[in-house]
């Protein structure tokens, strides 16, 4: 098996944050290495992280590539060396078959999707409330004040839950989401918006 498989297969991410000295919190929080972080706001799956506050993501490799500043092959010969891992080791994912881990992956990939979308969401929903708030309270409602309005409250519980949520509950959330149409909307709402459009050209 291949260095980069083997490690990834064998290192979660919490345990490289943890062994390079991070305080993984509730809910396997952690402040965020990547940017000015007070408050954790990086989230560390078994096999990626996310940061809701940057942006930053992807697998163990990649933490500690950047944590480091190493290229990824660098990245995986130091985990490899710090973790004590040989061609003789097996990795722990070999305990599982095949299909199973590859549908855990694929949920794994689709959560990620979903919490940048909401993260996105959320981002534009608190610029469009603060930039197109009414003047008076006699003046007509800006449509994007109105969306900001109504959505912005369910948009910050489904955030926070995303957050602190376990791995197994947030693959419940996106299932839950397919099934009543809701995560193809959100698509839509988090991508690039005509109206968005028209103010960024106007600005």
């Amino acid at each position: 098996m291949r260095l980069f498989e083997t490690i990834k297969e064998t290192v979660t991410v919490g345990q490289a944050a943890e062994y390079y000295g991070m305080k993984i919190g509730r809910n396997n929080m952690i402040c965020c290495p990547f940017h000015n972080d007070h408050h954790p706001s990086m989230k560390l799956n078994t096999t990626y992280y996310y940061c809701f506050g940057c942006g930053a993501t992807g697998d163990v490799i990649q933490f500690v590539a950047n944590l480091f500043g190493l290229s990824n092959y660098e990245a995986a010969k130091k985990i490899a060396v710090d973790f004590g891992i040989t061609p003789d080791n097996l990795p722990v994912i070999a305990a599982l078959k095949k299909p199973e881990y590859m549908e855990t992956k694929n949920r794994q990939k689709e959560l990620c999707e979903c919490q940048k979308m909401v993260c996105e969401y959320l981002h534009r929903l608190e610029k469009w409330k603060a930039l197109y708030a009414p003047e008076r309270p006699d003046l007509p409602m800006d449509e994007r004040f109105e969306e900001a309005y109504e959505s912005l409250s369910y948009i910050e519980y489904l955030a926070d839950y995303l957050t602190f949520a376990d791995e197994e509950e947030g693959f419940e959330v996106v299932k839950s989401m397919k099934e009543t149409g809701y995560l193809e909307d959100l698509k839509y709402l988090s991508g690039p918006r005509d109206e968005e459009d028209t103010y960024e050209e106007a600005a």
